[in-house]
């Protein structure tokens, strides 16, 4: 059975079409998360929420990291920064926008995220890989935040998981920084981060 865009269609028109909406939706997402300690950047809690589906409204993001509403860009970087904060990937492989009220689904083409920059701090063993995506986002690779690399028609395309299932594809540059930085296991490249080995692929 199809299900309706309706509310879906509303929410995003609410936020997109109305700036005073998206002041309400920015204080209402602080106020859920805030203790009121200076300095506070949680993310909201989207994995305790548990909101009704309310369809597809023709959010879209691209391989790139670029944000599409009803095939036009987004080019609001708060709201898309939002938007990003409030997203999530179930167990049935689908992104959502989620708020405590309103789920509503994201095609997501590749990775909802780009990792446009990576920092290393320390040397081999004791090194830690930080990456900094599109939206903003410091990922620190380790155990819980892990490096994989699938393999397109023999190219490699590298991630880094940022949280709970929602990955950043990691760009060339930044790439071949960490495999400069990488050594040699038993005839296969890796690079140490946070404790943790990550295999980049074969010599």
């Amino acid at each position: 059975m199809a299900v309706s865009t309706l509310g879906a269609t509303n929410f995003t028109r609410r936020i997109m079409s109305n700036a005073s909406s998206l002041e309400q939706l920015v204080a209402a997402l602080k106020a859920s998360v805030s203790d009121g300690s200076a300095g506070d950047k949680r993310l909201p809690p989207v994995e305790l929420w548990n909101p009704s589906y309310c369809g597809d409204a023709g959010l879209e993001i691209l391989s790139d990291g670029t944000w599409l509403h009803e095939g036009a860009r987004m080019t609001r970087e708060r709201l898309v920064g939002l938007f990003a904060s409030i997203l999530r990937k179930d167990g049935d492989g689908e992104t959502y926008l989620v708020t405590p009220v309103e789920k509503i689904r994201v095609r997501v083409h590749d990775a909802p995220f780009v990792a446009i920059r990576a920092d290393r701090y320390g040397e081999g063993r004791g090194q830690s890989i930080v990456f900094t995506n599109n939206v903003g986002d410091v990922t620190v690779a380790g155990p819980e935040h892990p490096i994989r690399v699938a393999y397109a028609n023999g190219t490699p395309r590298p991630y880094v998981l940022v949280r709970a299932r929602l990955e950043a594809r990691i760009l060339r540059a930044p790439f071949y920084e960490m495999v400069d930085w990488g050594e040699t296991r038993d005839g296969l490249l890796g690079v140490w981060s946070g404790g943790a080995w990550f295999e980049l692929g074969a010599l």
